[in-house]
This record gives C-alpha cells, structure tokens and sequence, in this order.
C-alpha cells in the first residue's frame, strides 16, 4: 500500500515519459496490492473469480469499446501505456481490478440489498472515472472520436457506460461466495482489514481532487469529481439502518 502512495507522491511533478511510467507503476503497484489482500483475506478461489471478472471482463469491454463504440463512446488508445492487446493498453484492464476491489469492499456492506450495493458500486467505478479520462486525455494515453454532449471535455455517454459496467461487475462480484461472510469474520478485529482496500480508495479520492486543483490546474474536474465521487462514497460508507439493525453493533467497525 505505501508503495502506491509513494510513486503517485511525484506524479504531477514530473512530465513526458517520466509521468507516463509513473502512471503504469502506479497501476501496477495497486492491481497488487488489491490482489494481494483478496489473496490474504478472501483466499484463492474468490480472487481467481475476482481475476476473471475485473481483468478479463475489462479487457473485453475495452475491445468491444474500441472497435465498436459501446458502450463508452468512439475512442483509441495511443501507445504512450505500453504494449496493446486487440486495441487496448495492456494496463487498462488492470485498472479496472486495481478500483473494483476496493468498490467492493466498500459496497458489500449493502450486500443485503444487492441491487443497492451493485449501484453504488457503478457509480464509485463512474465518478472516479471524472478524475481519470481528462487527465488521462490531457496526458496523449487515449483520445476521443466524434462529438455530442461532454463535461470537462469527456463525452457523457463515457460516464453512463462507466456506470452501466460498473454496476454489472460488482454485482458479479458480490454474487461471489465470500469466505469473509462466514462466523470467524464477523468480528471487529476481522473486518479491521478492511483498511488497507479503503484507505487506498480514500487516497485516490483525495488526491486526485488536490492534483486536479494544486498541480493540473483543472478546477473543473476537481469540483465536479470531487463533489460526484465525495457524496457516492458518503452514501456508501455506512450501512442503512436496517443493515446496522440486523448486524451485531460493532460488526462493521466504522464507528
């Protein structure tokens, strides 16, 4: 986890190749990091599933959406992230399992209302995306094709498909059986591991809204994404009360 806080530390201080390989680190640094802890905490076979879905359904709907246009809208990476695979960064799929896993950390506090949780996940995976593609644009890595309504210069069928792909893998991933459901896990102690997953989420959020104002000098997107991802993650971090009213009092250990 320190490891990806530190190669992002110096990110917009730098620029050209040097930002660039600090963006591929920084992927990579957290894809391990979230793999890692699904490895430690939820064992194997649900990270092999986590894998699978994340990695693999990323990989597919970036091809689907560079050749086709859906569900994202006309675009086309350019070589500045490394090696392509069917049109799409190799490092592109990695980031979407490098931010599902902590979403779903987040988000299965809800998993009694499984349509609820799946939701909130689309919309932390789509809000965050306001900080990622301008500056992701503003960077050369992918440009866009065509027109039609934008903000901050991305289009806004981008946000909703986003939404509509984050919604369906985190609910794939919360119909995953998770060892962490079972009696031994519902101790606060247990659950305390969840900090590692969500304070990464945290410090993507914070940083990205102080990079944005302080560094890219994009107050647009700092507010824009600021506000959008702040009030999801508000909504989502603590269970409504009928989740605190069936579950022990100290079971989440959010108090």
């Amino acid at each position: 986890m320190l490891a990806t806080v530190a190669v992002q530390i110096p990110y917009p201080l730098v620029g050209g190749a040097a930002r660039s390989a600090l963006a591929v680190v920084t992927v990579l640094l957290f894809f391990v990091a979230s793999t890692a802890h699904a490895l430690a905490t939820r064992g194997p076979l649900w990270t092999a599933g986590f894998l699978a879905v994340t990695v693999g359904g990323g990989l597919a709907v970036e091809t689907v959406g560079v050749h086709t246009g859906v569900p994202f809208g006309r675009y086309a990476y350019a070589g500045s992230l490394g090696p392509r695979l069917c049109g799409v960064a190799v490092v592109v799929p990695l980031a979407w399992a490098m931010m599902a896993y902590p979403t779903y950390v987040l988000v299965r506090r809800h998993r009694r209302a499984p349509v609820r949780a799946a939701v909130l996940g689309g919309l932390v995976l789509a809000t965050w995306d306001l900080f990622l593609d301008p500056q992701m644009v503003t960077a050369g890595h992918w440009h866009w094709l065509g027109g039609g309504p934008a903000l901050n210069g991305i289009p806004l069928t981008n946000f909703l498909g986003w939404l509509v792909v984050g919604t369906v893998m985190t609910a794939i991933l919360l119909a995953l059986p998770d060892p962490t459901d079972g009696p031994r896990h519902g101790r606060r102690s247990d659950r305390g591991d969840e900090r590692i997953p969500l304070t990464l989420l945290a410090w993507t959020y914070l940083s990205s809204v102080l990079a944005n104002l302080a560094f890219f000098g994009e107050p647009g997107v700092a507010v824009t994404g600021g506000v959008a991802m702040g009030v999801v993650l508000a909504v989502a971090l603590r269970p409504w009360r009928a989740e605190r009213r069936a579950d022990d009092p100290g079971r989440w250990g959010w108090r």
